[in-house]
């Protein structure tokens, strides 16, 4: 018995090679060229400028002058995105998201928090994807505006990231609407992204997703490591706080939103940047930090952040000096720039491949009738979607392993255990643009 138990699990598993491994996404030959045209020149540039600004703590804002500190800082960020807004024919708007953020108990006094947002209007009203970073930094002191704080890494690298994809991706046009955020205030707790994605949340704002970018612009790490070809992407499982359920038993907490989105991104990157590729890891962000992403999973959306794979701390939140002959200090010096330019280009292939996909089959359910040896799917149909397909891998496995292709239906069968495998469903447009995958929630049918 136990060996024709393993012969019946030897032959479903092959079936599902023989339905079909997954494939590589189709080539946009548009997106190509936005990815080619990311520029390391304009990436070093915008980084010289805005490491010149001497600090941008968020408590020089009342000392800040034409060319010093944070809202120096900020105002040049709004011209370059206003710059950007005139080849994109009328469809990017630049705004201020600016409030004033109370004093809190480790803070000297209240402080004026301003973001800088850009936004390009898709074809397709509705859907919205983010592409974030934060433009304020610290030094060994995140309350003290007087002392220099260059910032390059963090973040300068994410801000001039988030410029640069958006002068490749104005003049295109996207199902979806891009926003390219630069926030103020992430270094003392996250407060302009969660001002921001809260207005969002309040408006009922549909964020597909939200890619962070948070220090990518260097290669060699404080251990000795060195790997300029990988990328690390963090995505959030289970919110924090939440309550275990039924579905969360049945294997759901592997596959939030924001670990859909990571899924996806890793191939789409591999894809449009040669010899480039993700490294999924698979929590919300590293220990004892965080990043903008954050407030987007807190109100909801789905987020992930880009992070370069071995961090140097010496050069992060410290003072500009030499010790014991060892250089302190987030100066340009440390930068890789060929890297910074392989992480824009990363982002822009996966903003520009999601932006102009169908958004992910809402409401999906895994139809739970009867026993039986194979799985039916049904979700609400997603705007532009020509076909779907239903994705599936092994219970242990990190990325989807197989697909099959099931039409422009909203519901399939298909001949795989829901015992044995984790599945879930995709749309997908007549040029092969394909959303990220929808989990589906078991529903017991009579």
């Amino acid at each position: 018995m136990k060996r024709l138990d393993g012969m019946k699990r030897y032959a479903a598993l092959s079936l599902c090679v023989l339905l079909g491994a997954v494939p590589a996404p189709a080539k946009d030959p548009g997106i190509a060229a936005m990815v080619a045209a990311v520029s390391v020149a304009r990436l070093r540039a915008d980084e010289t400028k805005l490491v010149g600004f001497g600090t941008r703590n968020d408590f020089s804002e009342t000392s800040s002058t034409a060319t010093h500190g944070v809202f120096a800082a900020r105002n040049w960020i709004r011209a370059q995105f206003t710059r950007i807004a005139a080849t994109s024919g009328g469809r990017m708007t630049v705004a201020l998201d600016t409030y004033i953020q109370p004093k809190m108990p480790f803070t000297p006094r209240a402080v004026t928090e301003s973001s800088v947002i850009a936004t390009l209007r898709g074809d397709e009203p509705g859907p919205i994807y983010v592409m974030s970073s934060h433009y304020d930094d610290c030094n060994g002191d995140c309350t003290n505006g007087t002392r220099v704080a260059p910032g390059a890494d963090d973040n300068a690298s994410g801000t001039a990231a988030v410029l640069e994809a958006a002068r490749v991706m104005a003049p295109h046009h996207f199902r979806g609407t891009i926003v390219f955020a630069t926030f103020d205030g992430e270094e003392l707790g996250l407060w302009g992204s969660q001002h921001y994605a809260g207005e969002l949340r309040s408006a009922h704002a549909d964020v597909i997703a939200d890619l962070n970018n948070d220090i990518i612009g260097n290669t060699h790490g404080g251990d000795g490591m060195h790997e300029p070809g990988v990328i690390r992407v963090f995505s959030q499982a289970l919110p924090l706080g939440a309550v275990p359920s039924r579905v969360n038993l049945v294997g759901s907490e592997n596959d939030s939103p924001s670990r859909e989105l990571a899924r996806a991104v890793g191939p789409l990157v591999s894809l449009y940047v040669p010899g480039f590729r993700v490294r999924q890891i698979y929590r919300a962000d590293r220990f004892l930090r965080g990043g903008d992403q954050e407030s987007f999973q807190g109100d909801g959306f789905p987020a992930i952040r880009f992070v370069e794979p071995h961090e140097n701390f010496t050069h992060q939140h410290q003072n500009v000096r030499v010790q014991n002959g060892v250089q302190y200090g987030d100066l340009l010096q440390f930068l890789d720039y060929d890297y910074l330019a392989n992480a824009t280009r990363a982002n822009v292939a996966a903003l520009a491949s999601l932006a102009r996909a169908p958004v992910p089959p809402s409401d999906a359910q895994m139809v739970m009738k009867h026993l039986g040896y194979d799985s039916t799917l049904r979700w609400h149909a997603s705007p532009g979607a020509t076909s779907y397909d239903i994705l599936w891998r092994a219970t242990d496995a990190a990325m989807w392993q197989h697909e099959k292709n099931v039409g422009n239906v909203t519901q399939a069968t298909v001949p795989v255990s829901k015992d044995d495998f984790i599945l879930a469903v995709r749309a997908c447009d007549e040029r092969g643009h394909c959303s990220y995958a929808s989990y589906p929630t078991p529903v017991r049918v009579r």
